[in-house]
């Protein structure tokens, strides 16, 4: 199965500089106040808008400020000393302007003493912080805006007086939001502190929304809250996967697609981005920020979007298979279940990349489109091995035997075939299997029209024999290939066997045409001599066979066996043809004792040549002997058992093939011989299919 790392090969590692999520540099819009009607609004009255009336509450002495003063400077230096912890993530809120007391002093100073509250920075100050990127200023304008809901539920104060004093804050807002956000669009590119600083601005404006939300506020005010900067995060974190994912990939790598080239950019900077978003981000951000699945989430929308739009237009062939190998394989192993993503990514509902329906329709287009394919890549392999065969080419030899590269191309072309389905899902792959099969099927018919024409045409080529070999040879590796590495119903495997046992016939044939044709006239001085003296005649024709068998050396060894015992077959067979045809009648048993053996001697002869040959024909070895044994029986009852064993072993011995064998017993009467074969009538029971034997002798 292709794997991730294959489109990958070649890439860099983890990305040096910071940053493998390359975020706008634009922010995008955020509905609000403009920055410019802020100023100008912030611009038209002073910080003293911005803090309660003088009648709602007492200043202090200028005495009692200044020795205040002086014990918060010596407390500070103090705490410089002590551990920073928590505090550091907390200072937005809690660090203070120059004489303003913090909260930590103010709790070790009420106990002993009242202490007066500090005045609040002016507008000014607050929007000098704000814009040189100082997001302490988050605690002093969460104070402001809280100070103006007091004010404002409190009553007393003019309208115009507060809509005025709300402008001013929402306009700082507008800039703190501008700051926090800058910073988490480009979170590896801040720095670690920093980034905890907007994070807890943001966690606080959250918490903020929900207290807002418990109820409403004061009447005299514009609503502000929730204001939902999470929302916008999450709103920036998709535009950032949008602009990752969306831009043009790298060179054109030779060999690949615009569709590939696309989907391998997109798989690598997502896998990548979320990798950096887990090692890098996942430490800073708050457990529920849920950073990686907010991430994750944007990444897959915009990808599975992508995906989706290809997925309308009329696609390749090569194009199809690289979206649902995307799609079903690398996807989902490569990319979510990656080692470093898995972990983090499992509760994360991602899901397909693609609808059902849609994957289904792809499939379908892919199962056709390689049927298609498979088939002109097999007729072109024929083809090509036909043009070999028809101008005489010799076939390469291996290991001694006649090869053909023509059964290795086409399971190649069938196993890739397979193999491309199941790099896909098991699931495809095992729907193709039946469309294979029939492709190869059909092919192996193809073939056999090939061979056969080849066979009857080209017969005076010098390699013509040898080509003959080199295909029968074929018929191994696909048998092979079919019943071994293979895994098909019952019935299949022989649909498949039939064209390749009727090509390996038509061969064997072919290479023993001229032998069989050789031993026509030896045989027959069977019935044209003495039956007391065939013995020169059978060893005659065993010589012959002999001298013949080097030219079946380049067949393999299973062929080699195959075709001797379509020799021994047919020794046999001419020899039982011959003495069923010898019109001799013996009326004395010492004669047909006599003939009975002779035919045993001859029986003798032919097994062992044939054994030594390397027939594997065991079932012809009672065949001739057993012939013998009925010549020499005299009692009627002994021939019936001999007759009846016999059509055990031989189902197509007839009563016409025993009524030739009989024939030459002179002494039984007619009634005996119609009693011995009238036991052919008995249902001998056997079912199991036999090799033919009897079947190929004509009598009569």
């Amino acid at each position: 199965m292709l794997k991730m790392m294959t489109f990958f090969q070649g890439l860099p590692g983890q990305p040096s500089v910071p940053g493998a999520l390359d975020f706008p540099r634009s922010p995008p819009k955020v509905p609000s106040t403009s920055e410019a009607e802020s100023e100008a609004s912030m611009s038209e009255a002073s910080s003293e808008d911005l803090v309660p009336p003088l009648e709602a509450e007492v200043a202090p002495d200028r005495d009692e400020e200044e020795a205040v003063k002086k014990k918060e400077k010596k407390e500070k230096k103090e705490k410089k000393k002590k551990s920073k912890g928590l505090a550091n993530m907390l200072s937005v809120f809690t660090r203070k302007k120059k004489g303003q007391p913090s909260s930590a002093e103010t709790e070790g100073d009420s106990e002993s003493q009242p202490q007066p509250a500090s005045p609040l920075p002016t507008v000014e100050e607050l929007k000098a912080d704000l814009e040189r990127g100082r997001l302490e200023a988050a605690g002093p304008l969460l104070a402001l805006e809280r100070e103006l809901r007091a004010a404002a539920a409190a009553g007393g104060a003019r309208e115009e007086e507060l809509v005025r004093r709300q402008s001013k804050v929402e306009a700082l807002y507008v800039l703190l939001r501008d700051q926090v956000l800058g910073l988490l669009r480009r979170p590896l590119e801040a720095a670690p502190e920093r980034l905890r600083q907007a994070l807890a601005v943001l966690a606080e404006q959250e918490r903020e929304d929900g207290a807002a939300a418990a109820g409403p506020g004061p009447p005299a005010l514009a609503a502000t809250r929730p204001r939902r900067w999470r929302q916008l995060w999450r709103r920036g974190v998709a535009q950032a996967a949008e602009e990752r994912l969306g831009r043009r990939p790298a060179a054109a790598a030779e060999g690949r697609t615009e569709a590939e080239r696309a989907f391998l950019h997109m798989g690598r900077t997502m896998k990548e981005d979320l990798e950096a978003v887990v090692e890098r981000l996942k430490p800073l951000f708050p457990a529920e920020f849920h950073v990686v699945a907010a991430y994750a989430e944007s990444y897959h929308q915009h990808f599975a979007a992508q995906v989706a739009a290809m997925a309308q237009f009329e696609l390749c062939e090569r194009d199809t298979y690289m979206l649902l190998f995307w799609v079903q394989n690398l996807y989902p192993n490569d990319v979510i279940n990656s080692p470093k993503l898995a972990a983090e990514l499992q509760g994360v509902r991602l899901g397909s990349l693609l609808p059902p329906n849609q994957i289904r329709l792809l499939e379908a287009t892919f199962l056709s489109n390689e049927a298609a394919s498979v088939r002109e890549l097999m007729a072109r392999a024929l083809e090509l091995e036909s043009k070999r065969w028809t101008q005489d080419v010799a076939p390469q030899r291996l290991d001694g035997h006649c090869h053909s590269e023509l059964a290795i191309d086409i399971i190649q072309i069938v196993s890739q075939g397979q193999a491309k389905a199941e790099s896909i899902t098991l699931d495809l792959g095992t729907q193709i299997k039946h469309i294979l099969l029939v492709e190869l099927a059909s092919f192996l018919r193809s073939y056999q029209r090939a061979f056969d024409e080849f066979l009857e045409r080209y017969k005076q080529l010098r390699n013509y024999r040898a080509n003959v070999i080199a295909n029968i040879n074929n018929c191994l590796s696909f048998r092979m290939f079919v019943e071994q590495k293979w895994q098909t119903p019952q019935d299949l495997p022989s649909h498949l066997m039939s064209p390749l046992k009727e090509l390996k016939s038509h061969g064997f044939d072919t290479l023993l045409q001229n032998l069989f044709g050789d031993l026509k006239p030896l045989f027959k001085r069977f019935t044209q001599t003495r039956w007391a003296a065939p013995t020169q005649t059978l060893e005659e024709i065993i010589f012959t066979v002999g001298q013949r068998l080097p030219e079946f050396s380049g067949l393999q060894g299973c062929f080699r066996e195959e075709l001797m015992e379509v020799v021994h077959l047919h020794l046999v067979k001419e020899y039982i043809i011959r003495l069923s045809k010898r019109r001799l009648v013996l009326k004395t048993a010492e004669q047909q004792q006599q003939l009975a053996e002779h035919i045993l001697a001859n029986a003798r002869l032919i097994q062992d040549f044939c054994t030594q040959s390397g027939s594997p024909a065991t079932w012809l070895h009672n065949a001739i002997p057993t012939l013998a044994e009925i010549v020499r029986l005299q009692d009627p009852s002994a021939i019936k058992i001999e007759v009846a064993t016999y059509a055990t072993w031989y189902p197509d011995f007839s009563k016409g093939h025993l009524s030739a064998i009989l024939a030459i017993k002179g002494n039984l009467s007619n009634s005996e011989v119609k009693s011995i074969r009238s036991i052919l009538d008995i249902n001998t029971g056997v079912h199991e299919p036999s090799k033919s034997l009897f079947s190929l002798i004509k009598v009569g």
